[in-house]
């Protein structure tokens, strides 16, 4: 399994950026792609997952909105457009792989994942 994220950058207050999770190496079409990141000094987060068959999302309450996660089901790559962006959406995001599946509050723990991708920076600034 492999997952490349790509799309982050600098991007003013207010701005937009679309992130992107291409994901390869595997056969089934049933699987969940998260997003998470990493701001400086702080622990990495869970923002936003979606199943690559039904589309069905979980997000992360604070960012509810704002961040939208989607997917192209035929091309298995998963989306993070983050809008309005904030000085605090400043981070590392990384996407990860999870083939089973969770619920709510499960989506936010990082070992529910099984396979992860490198990051890409998002800096926001002033």
């Amino acid at each position: 399994v492999q997952l490349q994220a790509c799309g982050g950058g600098l991007v003013h207050s207010g701005g937009f950026l679309r992130l992107s999770c291409a994901a390869s190496g595997f056969t089934f079409d049933d699987y969940y792609i998260g997003w998470f990141r990493q701001a400086p000094g702080e622990e990495r987060e869970f923002v936003a997952s979606i199943n690559s068959n039904s589309g069905s999302t979980v997000y992360r309450d604070s960012i509810k909105g704002r961040l939208i996660v989607s997917r192209d089901k035929a091309k298995n790559i998963a989306y993070l457009q983050m809008n309005n962006l904030r000085l605090e959406d400043t981070a590392v995001y990384f996407c990860a792989l999870d083939w089973h599946g969770c619920f709510g509050y499960d989506c936010y723990v990082e070992s529910e994942y099984d396979a992860w991708g490198q990051g890409t920076l998002v800096t926001v600034s002033s």
